[in-house]
């Protein structure tokens, strides 16, 4: 059975890797829903108005502009550092690839046999497999939530959209190296002839509109943290489709995942690289936002995913991808721990008593996480099995 991966709970937290924000459950789309408000207002019950789109997920209360004045200036005294540290980790445009590079070019008179010859492999790839694929392109096409996200980021925002600053530049520089991710998994996708793509556009067009919400509170000290830890997660999810791409005999969809793959390396060097720089500036605010952000738990960019049908598909998703391999809690656990040797968190001195129990919380979590997720394992009863839309509502054992 697939690990039910909300199940963690240390204290009055709960650790997973695909966790959705803490809410009440239940009819997600009854006659009110529950909106978020900003911190000191309390949650407020409105009613839901025929709109032409209404966010499908209850939200947990946000909190918002959290990081004093003083941080912010920390921000900005970096921004020659960010330039000779941080954009050398970008690619030029023209040294880059592009989705064109792995799909069959619609200018050549093999087009046809091209495609045809896509479909064949296609065709040998089990249903779990495409609807793991698929949810990552997703998450992949969200792309528009996630500039948004870190333009939110106190200090560090485009404040023009255009803005010169080392910060908007990688940013918007970023936004467009990821781009190229979406683009060819969809058009892989769209030629395979094995998914809805109606089904996977609505599901797009629904995980947009709804957005994110990482609980990052515009603090770039908890957004760096966030992104750190979600490049090193797709790194390995992307990773582990191309293995499996691999071991079902079609090489191409390897080579594209691990594309991918490597591109999320490259980009988690750089955010690393800039929480590295904030623990050696302010080890005592840096060990304080991840413990914070640890506590709060890391919820995945697409956890408000939606196709119009399953109240539930982020959960069932991500229950196919803990049971394929491709990510699962222990990767979460890993992931951790590898930041924390990466930050030498277990070695920062000088900290205040808040500052070593935020230090010594953090170290003491990844074997917590395993030793939860071995209990769960124990726990296991056989998984149910589910239709998904993105295969024409076929059913897939989570």
């Amino acid at each position: 059975m697939a690990l039910n991966l909300n199940s963690f709970n240390l204290q009055t937290y709960k650790y997973s890797s695909f966790a959705l924000p803490t809410m009440s459950r239940g009819n997600l789309r009854s006659s009110t829903i529950l909106m978020a408000s900003t911190v000191g207002s309390g949650t407020k019950e409105v009613e839901s108005l025929k709109k032409p789109f209404t966010p499908p997920r209850e939200v947990h209360v946000q909190v918002t502009h959290t990081m004093p004045p003083q941080k912010v200036e920390i921000f900005k005294s970096l921004e020659d550092w960010a330039e000779q540290n941080i954009l050398v980790h970008l690619k030029p445009v023209e040294k880059c690839w592009q989705a064109q590079d792995f799909l069959p070019d619609p200018a050549s008179d093999g087009f046809y046999d091209q495609v045809k010859e896509l479909r064949e492999r296609a065709k040998e790839i089990p249903d779990d497999y495409f609807v793991v694929l698929v949810g990552d392109m997703i998450t992949e096409e969200a792309l528009p939530t996630y500039q948004t996200m870190l333009n939110t980021l106190d200090g560090v925002r485009d404040e023009t959209g255009a803005s010169l600053t080392s910060w908007a530049v990688w940013t918007r520089a970023w936004t467009a190296e990821e781009n190229r991710h979406g683009d060819v998994l969809n058009k892989y996708l769209f030629l395979s002839g094995r998914v809805d793509m109606k089904a996977i556009e609505k599901t797009i067009q629904y995980l947009i509109g709804s957005g994110m919400d990482p609980r990052t509170e515009n603090n770039p000290y908890l957004g760096f943290i966030y992104t750190s830890f979600q490049e090193r997660a797709t790194f390995i999810s992307h990773g582990n489709t191309a293995r499996l791409a691999k071991e079902h005999g079609d090489m191409k969809l390897a080579q594209i995942c691990g594309i991918i793959a490597s591109d999320e390396k490259r980009h988690e060097t750089a955010y690393t690289k800039i929480v590295e720089k904030l623990f050696e500036v302010d080890p005592d605010g840096t060990v304080l936002a991840l413990a914070d952000m640890m506590k709060k738990k890391i919820s995945m960019p697409a956890h408000l995913m939606y196709d119009g049908q399953d109240d539930d598909l982020f959960d069932h998703f991500s229950a196919v991808a803990q049971r394929l391999g491709v990510y699962t809690a222990k990767d979460y656990a890993d992931i951790l721990e590898f930041l924390v040797g990466r930050w030498n968190v277990g070695n920062l001195a000088g900290l205040s008593s808040e500052g070593r129990r935020a230090q010594e919380y953090v170290c003491g979590l990844p074997p917590r996480i395993r030793r939860l997720e071995e209990r769960a394992q124990g726990r296991a009863k056989q998984s149910p099995i589910v239709p998904f839309s993105w295969i024409y509502n076929r059913d897939v054992q989570l």
